[in-house]
């Protein structure tokens, strides 16, 4: 008797013990009586009755998922593929428990879709330019549909449009003649500056009295200083303007 009375508390102890659950602080505890629902644990020591109640752990933490890859035609009929990565949190865990039979592979499969249409109602400069007007439009409509799951989708974001291989190449050649053609801007607009810059300066020399003598002798200056087999005659600009008129005098 007293063998089968230690192998009863025994199994008795084993049956309280079992019942006994650890509900972190990241978690909640969907409570299943008979397969009711009957109620949420929240974080703590919490105790459940073994065979008669079952307990289902959500995570209530930010959760990230990728969205893989998808072949996207675009409105303009070129073929993209494209990416993006979803944040959502459960914020009802009965919900995300009782109304889908996986939640994470429910939202991560509707996200798809959802890139899949929105993706391919966008022109491709569009995708390439507008990627946060993208990725905000299928969170919003993947944020209605998740809502009746008990999870909000916090963010969205595309990450990669991978382009065709001869797409890419056309687009590097225009890029390439976009920058010639603003290095040919840029090459006259400097030889334009500095047209005028000259003209500005000979104006100025020309109302100076002597100033043009004055910018010859720096200029021959200048050349004196460098060794040169060329001999130089310097005529006094006075003297050619008098030559001038009397030429033009005997005409």
């Amino acid at each position: 008797m007293d063998g089968l009375l230690i192998i009863i508390l025994i199994a008795v102890a084993i049956f309280i013990l079992s019942g006994i659950k650890v509900i972190n602080q990241y978690e909640r505890g969907v409570i299943l009586t008979l397969g009711k629902f009957s109620g949420i644990k929240q974080p703590g020591l919490r105790i459940v009755i073994p065979i008669f109640q079952r307990i289902i752990r959500v995570d209530i933490r930010s959760t990230p998922i990728d969205v893989p890859k998808q072949e996207v035609i675009t409105k303009d009929n070129v073929t993209v593929g494209v990416d993006a990565v979803v944040y959502f949190r459960v914020i009802d865990a009965p919900k995300a428990v009782l109304e889908t039979t996986n939640y994470i592979y429910a939202t991560s499969q509707f996200a798809q879709a959802a890139l899949r249409d929105v993706a391919g109602n966008a022109d491709m400069d569009e995708l390439l330019s507008k990627r946060e007007q993208i990725s905000q439009q299928i969170k919003e409509i993947v944020d209605a549909q998740t809502d009746q799951w008990g999870i909000d989708v916090e963010n969205v974001k595309v990450q990669n449009i991978e382009l065709p291989q001869d797409m890419k190449r056309a687009m590097a050649k225009q890029a390439e003649a976009e920058r010639e053609r603003r290095a040919v801007i840029i090459t006259a607009e400097g030889e334009k500056a500095a047209a005028q810059a000259v003209a500005d300066a000979a104006a100025m020399l020309a109302k100076v009295p002597g100033g043009i003598n004055i910018r010859t002798l720096q200029t021959l200056e200048k050349i004196s200083t460098e060794p040169s087999q060329k001999t130089l005659f310097v005529l006094p600009a006075d003297l050619i303007e008098n030559v001038k008129s009397v030429l033009g005098g005997h005409k």
